[in-house]
């Protein structure tokens, strides 16, 4: 819908992944850009290739997210969509699993989720619209063995979506969850030559969130599942 161009979109847990295609499709459209990451100085060639600006911000820390928003209203205007893509876990027996590394993986993947979205929807109830994307996992429907820090912060996260979409919608604020059941193609992970399609193209995956972004507000989706051909349901 050409009316959704030339927003201010700022995306949380800019990377080389998927958040990378996200971010040149938005300025492929003429968004204004403001990546949120640990170590924005990573950031340097996307925003070279994109116009985007790159701001410091842990997820998990509330001073730090309403910091990154303030900052982001005085760089490029209040954001008119968010994206939420930060990602961390640790793996192990559940019986080995350290305490501290929990609660980190829990903040991040879920506890930041609630902060950035706080922060975007406080801001998109006073101008009466937006759009507030999450990120999710095949861990945010199916707990795997020797993973459960990560389906605990996933399945909260997705919970967190759909209590804000139903309470959100109703004033003009798309909140939407995608589940992304597979693994993601990267500069250093791809799939091998005798099971072409085998994961998942972040560009792809990009064209699916612009998709979803761009329904009219009578057919809004909260939830899609996306996954290679080949993924087992």
């Amino acid at each position: 819908m050409s009316s959704n161009r030339g927003r201010t979109v700022l995306l949380v847990g800019a990377g080389s992944g998927l958040s990378a295609a996200l971010a040149r499709r938005f300025a492929a459209r003429g968004d204004r850009l403001v990546l949120a990451a640990r170590d924005p100085d990573k950031l340097a060639p996307l925003c070279s290739a994109t116009g985007a600006t790159a701001l410091s911000c842990d997820a998990a820390d509330a001073g730090a997210v309403e910091r990154l928003f303030a900052e982001c209203d005085r760089l490029a205007g209040e954001p008119e969509v968010v994206v939420y893509n930060p990602s961390y876990r640790v793996r192990g027996a559940f019986v080995d699993l350290p305490p501290a590394e929990v609660a980190k993986t829990i903040a991040i993947s879920a506890f930041g989720g609630f902060l950035v979205g706080q922060q975007a929807a406080r801001r998109m109830l006073k101008r009466g619209g937006g759009a507030i994307l999450f990120t999710g996992a095949s861990a945010s429907v199916k707990g795997y063995p020797n993973s459960a820090p990560f389906a605990m912060g996933k399945f909260a996260l997705r919970g967190l979506a759909q209590s804000m979409a139903r309470e959100l919608a109703p004033a003009g604020i798309h909140v939407a969850h995608f589940v992304i059941d597979g693994a993601i193609r990267n500069p250093g992970r791809a799939e091998p030559a005798d099971r072409p399609d085998s994961m998942l193209d972040p560009e792809a995956i990009a064209t699916s969130y612009l998709q979803v972004l761009d329904q009219p507000r009578n057919a809004w989706s909260w939830e899609i599942e996306l996954r290679p051909w080949v993924e087992k349901f």
